[in-house]
């Protein structure tokens, strides 16, 4: 497959650059190289800035506002804004739930949802994991009982990721507990603010609030927030986590940390006195996650670029899933081995290290990584663990 560039795709990626130079701010880029989390104004800022720019949601249809780019084009820009330290984007409005509504909700639910969405007027989360229902999702417990014009919601959702900051929240809940149990799931999407969600904090080991659990204690719902038809909710579930799985793969910001890792090995010293990169068994251990990485994108591009079919990702997303999950936390094991004891140290003022900030700073021997270690070990375990990604592929590909 031949990945180089046409020179109308160069043009492109340079379109790409000039924007993110100059309309990424520099506290963010800042907070980038520290590791800080973004605040939710900051994160909701660039959504914003992006909706203006006419890029809010690359990916999504010409006709709900996006972008009408191609496969190659939406590779280009996710790597280019990870280059350039820009955050995120709001995945689980912008990729997860916005998808499912597009395809399997109605127009007025298009029409209330989708703008509030692009825009980064709502940040939303999801209300999938339960206390014994994380890799085994179809096991969910939490209730919804019809009664009349709505649902009453009862029950526990857990490492619910950033539902501190969410407006809304996209859940799987059990309306049927009489059949087989992926058959008496729905789809509701309901608002954070309703009286009787309480959000209670989980610290994480760096100290961050990051995510959280979600009590339900009957929250009534609106039956007009239930997504296609009730207990179809499964099939709605599966096509929302094909494509979470493919962006989970995250090569952009891989490459990012490899770069970061290549600068920080060409400094930081070995045993010998002399900088890691000479380090013949360290550098082979680069090479082969260079290696792993360069495949990992052209598998990526292959998929992706039948994105625009009318059907979910398939099998192929946990491969993705997988290996890109693995890649990072790869990166993040040879990164803090590179800064040994200075991968703990907290740095908080980049300019300390030169008056060109973070761009003087970047190969420097001290930066904030021990949370992004830790942080990093989680990814073999959402959006479906490792061993269920493989059951899928033993199942789907391999017939097993």
């Amino acid at each position: 497959m031949n990945i180089d560039y046409t020179n109308e795709q160069l043009a492109f990626r340079d379109e790409i650059r000039e924007f993110l130079s100059t309309s990424v701010p520099a506290k963010v880029k800042e907070k980038a190289f520290t590791q800080e989390r973004l605040t939710k104004e900051e994160t909701l800022g660039w959504q914003r800035a992006l909706y203006e720019r006419g890029w809010g949601a690359p990916a999504w249809p010409v006709e709900y506002g996006g972008t009408g780019w191609d496969a190659i084009q939406r590779h280009i820009f996710e790597e280019e804004c990870a280059l350039a330290q820009a955050p995120d984007q709001l995945s689980f409005g912008i990729k997860m739930v916005a998808p499912v509504i597009q395809k399997y909700g109605n127009q007025a639910q298009k029409d209330h949802y989708l703008p509030g969405i692009i825009s980064g007027q709502d940040w939303w989360c999801q209300g999938y994991s339960e206390p014994g229902a994380g890799s085994d999702l179809a096991s969910v417990k939490t209730s919804a009982e019809r009664q009349g014009d709505s649902y009453i919601v009862n029950g526990q959702k857990t490492w619910t990721t950033y539902a501190q900051h969410a407006d809304l929240i996209f859940c799987l809940v059990r309306t049927d507990r009489d059949v087989r149990k992926q058959e008496g799931i729905s789809f509701l999407l309901i608002d954070m603010k309703s009286p009787g969600i309480t959000v209670r904090p989980i610290i994480m080991l760096d100290g961050g609030h990051e995510v959280n659990e979600v009590w339900f204690d009957n929250v009534q719902v609106p039956v007009q927030n239930l997504i296609g038809e009730e207990n179809k909710g499964w099939t709605y579930a599966k096509y929302l986590l094909g494509h979470e799985r493919t962006g989970i793969a995250r090569i952009g910001r891989s490459k990012a940390a490899l770069e970061r890792l290549k600068a920080i090995a060409a400094r930081q010293p070995g045993n010998n006195g002399q900088p890691l990169l000479n380090d013949p068994r360290f550098r082979d251990r680069i090479a082969m996650v260079e290696l792993e990485l360069q495949a990992l994108e052209i598998t990526n591009l292959k998929l992706v670029a039948g994105d625009d079919k009318p059907q979910a990702p398939g099998p192929e997303a946990s491969i993705l899933k997988i290996k890109g999950s693995e890649i990072q936390q790869t990166l993040s094991e040879l990164i803090a081995t590179a800064l040994g004891p200075y991968a703990a140290a907290d740095v908080k003022d980049p300019q300390q290290y030169g008056p060109q900030g973070i761009s003087d700073a970047f190969p420097a021997n001290t930066c904030n990584l021990a949370g992004y270690y830790f942080n990093a070990r989680k990814t073999t375990i959402y959006g479906g663990s490792s061993e269920v990604q493989k059951s899928i592929i033993c199942k789907a590909i391999l017939g097993l």
